[in-house]
């Protein structure tokens, strides 16, 4: 098969002919129609994620057909439009993570390929009113932000919800899950159009987080905030303390602008502030997730699609920190 493989961190990924994976008992081989790109993959291209070993063929994102199985029992995928769970051997425990847990893609080989072999448990049916490209850009970015919003965060209808960073994919799932549920949303970004954009998607407004008044400015236009999602981190994450509601709840999976200087905790204690960490999900998290995906018919954006043969573009354009939505490779 055709993979994307990374031979040496910081180095561009390479187009490379390798073996064919077998389905072992427990185990499909799913013939890959698209994948996506995550920001862990770049991470882990320049050197900034935990416990690299290479060679790996990157990617947590796929959506393919079942092309054999490794048990009689699993026949019944064979032939089956699936899209990919990538979170691995979460464990036993919904409230977090087992020390085996791990996101396919690293140190497990993911999906920038033709083939992928894969846990049958971590295979579901793609959506049927999604495209390969677009069932393709749901399974990480989809699972952390139901997770955030709605297992952790326990997100209501009439709620007040902030999105910072709205763009990237996990923040934009965020917000068309919070719309869906009938909630009222608000987000911040760097950019005037991705809030544009965010708006059409149903967002009531925003503001540009470069401004020195960002965090005001929000303030008089939303009010306070019960649930407030941030993947940043970083010195702005502070606002969020001012910004949400007494017993307001803020959920963060990320930490991309590094950790927060100045957090006053004070005042989050006494305002009774949630403070609550999240990644990926479990298998029920994805369950929901893909229920609720499929009720409400909610379409993942897409940013561009490359030929997987252009990995190292794809990239280069995730790097370049314009897109809105998934970027996504198909074979």
């Amino acid at each position: 098969m055709k993979a994307a493989i990374l031979t040496e961190v910081k180095k561009p990924l390479a187009i490379r002919e390798v073996p064919d994976p077998v389905a072992v008992p427990g185990h499909a081989v799913v013939a890959l129609k698209a994948s996506a790109l995550n920001h862990r993959d770049l991470w882990t291209q320049v050197g900034l994620y935990p416990n690299i070993k290479v060679p790996v063929i990157l990617g947590s994102d796929g959506a393919g057909v079942v092309e054999s199985v490794g048990s009689l029992a699993d026949k019944p995928w064979v032939g089956r439009d699936v899209i990919i769970n990538p979170a691995l051997d979460w464990g036993t425990d919904p409230r977090a993570q087992a020390a085996n847990f791990r996101i396919l893609g690293l140190p497990d080989d993911g999906t920038f390929a033709t083939h992928l072999a894969i846990p049958v448990s971590n295979l579901a049916p793609r959506p049927t009113h999604l495209s390969w490209t677009q069932a393709a850009a749901l399974p990480l970015a989809g699972l952390t932000a139901w997770r955030a919003v709605f297992t952790r965060a326990q997100l209501k209808a009439g709620e007040n919800l902030l999105v910072t960073g709205v763009g990237g994919g996990a923040a934009l799932f965020a917000l068309q899950f919070a719309v869906a549920s009938g909630a009222t949303v608000w987000v911040t970004s760097g950019s005037a159009d991705k809030i544009a954009r965010a708006t059409a998607l149903g967002a009531k407004g925003g503001v540009n987080y470069r401004e020195s008044d960002w965090a005001p400015r929000l303030q008089k236009l939303a009010g306070l905030f019960d649930v407030i999602v941030d993947s940043a981190g970083g010195e702005g994450f502070a606002h969020l303390i001012d910004l949400s509601k007494p017993g307001g709840r803020i959920v963060f999976f990320g930490a991309t602008t590094g950790n927060p200087p100045g957090l006053n905790l004070r005042k989050a204690f006494f305002r009774q502030i949630n403070l609550l960490g999240t990644t990926m999900g479990s298998p029920a998290d994805f369950a929901g997730m893909t229920q609720f995906i499929e009720a409400k018919k909610i379409v993942p954006t897409v940013d561009r699609v490359y030929p997987l043969d252009e990995a190292e573009a794809a990239l280069r354009h995730m790097e370049a920190g314009g897109h809105f939505g998934k970027i996504i490779l198909t074979p």
